[in-house]
């Protein structure tokens, strides 16, 4: 989602993902995506003393988009006639 997007924050992935994703899981794929270094993300700035939790913008890193790249590629060989013994 975040590879070609720029910066979202983790509601507007939600949103875009049109039922895709879940709110209650969303921030813990985060993080675990986070701790494996796909993505970084940084406390958005606030212009005055807000209550509750800090917005963060989610992006990908270069090692995320490598490995989402590396996964289009192995899915359209693996869903190819090629993979399945087809002539083409």
């Amino acid at each position: 989602m975040l590879i070609g997007k720029g910066e979202m924050f983790g509601l507007e992935m939600v949103e875009a993902s049109e039922g895709e994703l879940k709110r209650g899981t969303i921030y813990v794929t985060l993080g675990r995506m986070g701790d494996k270094g796909y993505i970084e993300s940084r406390e958005e700035p606030r212009s005055m003393p807000e209550i509750g939790i800090p917005r963060r913008k989610y992006w990908a890193t270069g090692l995320g988009e490598r490995v989402y790249q590396t996964n289009v590629k192995a899915h359209e060989f693996f869903n190819s006639d090629f993979a399945w013994g087809g002539n083409n």
